[in-house]
């Protein structure tokens, strides 16, 4: 690269409409110069979950105006882009396609090159917003709707070392704070119901503890603490119910980081190691400090994002995009919007997580 790229990100795959410019220089060096978030928390809050068509048509309602914005707080106009980056999946496919299509029509009508991101490569990439974090590193992408462990080497370059076999810590920590009683979000809401909670007072389940690999499962624990969450009717309980369940998704999210961190660093003998974690449960506090602990004993460097870039943002999928340019790649306008797509397509392939003839939400 020989000149700084100047790039719109666009980020619509679940219930944040998100619109960014971010400059990479020529020397790698990353700033941020605007990113808007708008939320549809009160949208979606009455259901207690984020409904697809609701958060489609959200999009479509903002998605001018979050954009607007975002030029405007970095003060640049279109004609000053180097070009647009747009999450393209995964994701909630309605949603997608409508940052998908609004990056298009800006890439058409002002020429520039568009790139179709993927957004768990969005998240790979947003420690790096914040800090110089160079390539390879051992990624923990850990939200919502995703739970896998990444050797991540270059640009576009991820190597899937384990996944959730079923629900994704992010969507655990949702569940039961819904059992608790809790409101919508209920990660943050878990989180801080858990303070002051005693995470000894209840045991809960340790899954996979006999399996090799690097496989994460939390259905087990979200259903013991479902069940317990009906007994408990004090606030005391409550609380050391939230610390409980909070203390096992650090441990096992631990345990098997710890045991990717010994396979990888085996593989990479004499360089430097660095683990990064991403994604929005990498803003919880106890699980940002056990795996620092982890990292820490293994001799890994460990960078987590800045809070505002561990929840979806388009920041990070402006970065993905750039960097993408930066070497000469881009796509073309009919780039489809996709509602999978894994990062290691060879991976998903050869053992794949979702099979034909599963019935139910995992389908």
């Amino acid at each position: 690269m020989t000149a700084s790229l100047t790039v719109l990100g666009l980020e619509t795959s679940c219930d944040e409409t998100a619109a960014a410019v971010v400059r990479l220089d020529a020397d790698g060096h990353v700033t941020v110069l605007s990113s808007i978030v708008g939320t549809q928390i009160a949208d979606h809050a009455p259901y207690g979950g984020v409904v697809p068509e609701i958060a489609a048509r959200a999009h479509v309602e903002t998605i001018d105006a979050i954009t607007a914005e975002a030029l405007k707080t970095a003060g640049l106009s279109y004609g000053e882009l180097s070009g647009v980056a747009a999450t393209a999946g995964p994701g909630l496919v309605g949603g997608v396609m409508v940052g998908l299509s609004f990056g298009k029509a800006v890439a058409l009508a002002r020429g520039l090159p568009l790139v179709a991101v993927n957004h768990l490569e969005g998240h790979a990439v947003s420690a790096r917003l914040a800090a110089d974090i160079p390539y390879p590193f051992l990624l923990l992408l850990v939200s919502g709707g995703h739970c896998q462990l990444l050797e991540v080497a270059g640009v576009g370059a991820c190597r899937r070392l384990g996944t959730t076999i079923d629900d994704a810590a992010g969507e655990a920590f949702d569940k039961i704070a819904k059992t608790l009683g809790l409101p919508y979000p209920g990660g943050p809401a878990l989180e801080e119901l858990a303070v002051g909670g005693d995470a000894s007072a209840f045991t809960l389940p340790r899954a996979l503890l006999g399996r090799d690999g690097f496989d994460f499962s939390f259905s087990g624990l979200k259903t013991a603490a479902a069940r317990l969450a009906e007994t408990v009717t004090d606030e005391p309980a409550r609380k050391n119910l939230a610390a409980a369940v909070q203390a096992a998704i650090a441990r096992q999210l631990a345990e098997r980081t710890d045991r990717a961190m010994v396979a990888y660093a085996r593989r990479h003998e004499g360089r430097s190691l660095r683990f990064v974690v991403a994604g929005g449960v990498a803003a919880n506090g106890a699980v940002r400090a056990k795996l620092k602990e982890t990292a820490e004993a293994q001799g890994f460097s460990f960078d987590a994002p800045p809070l505002a870039y561990c929840t979806d943002n388009a920041a990070m999928i402006a970065l993905a995009g750039a960097e993408r340019l930066a070497l000469g790649i881009s796509d073309p306008l009919d780039a489809p919007a996709r509602p999978r797509w894994p990062l290691d397509a060879a991976a998903a392939l050869a053992n794949p997580i979702h099979v034909h003839g599963r019935k139910g939400a995992k389908a």
